[in-house]
């Protein structure tokens, strides 16, 4: 004996339910990859704090490694760790709306699977 089919509406929100998981699981390994480039850029900072105005400081362009002036690579990376810290507020509340939206469903899902098995359960022509 098969399984009866499940409602057109609880195959909606099951399917919403999925695809609520899958963005949250996007939004995480985004935000993962944002903190990494902000602990990164700190370090990087941290090292130039470090560094006389006298020393050479060298950056990356491309696949090559240019002499550049310490203020300069202080001022972009300052401005990089700005554009990732909002990056992360931005992922935080992407990751709230997902987990919030994914209680909801979640709440829909069990009430519907509740309200079902007593709709299956009646014999037929009892009304």
């Amino acid at each position: 004996m098969s399984q009866p089919e499940l409602p057109p509406l609880l195959r909606e929100q099951l399917a919403r339910y999925d695809q609520a998981q899958q963005n949250l699981q996007a939004v995480l390994a985004q935000k993962q990859q944002v903190e990494l480039e902000l602990s990164e850029t700190d370090k990087a900072l941290e090292e130039l704090g470090k560094a006389t105005d006298s020393e050479p400081v060298y950056k990356f362009a491309g696949n090559l490694l240019i002499k550049t002036k310490k203020e300069d690579v202080t001022k972009e990376l300052i401005e990089k760790k700005e554009l990732a810290n909002t990056r992360k507020m931005v992922l935080a509340k992407q990751e709230s709306r997902f987990r919030e939206s994914l209680k909801d469903l979640q709440v829909k899902i069990d009430e519907s699977m509740k309200t079902r098995p007593s709709q299956t359960q009646q014999p037929p022509g009892d009304a």
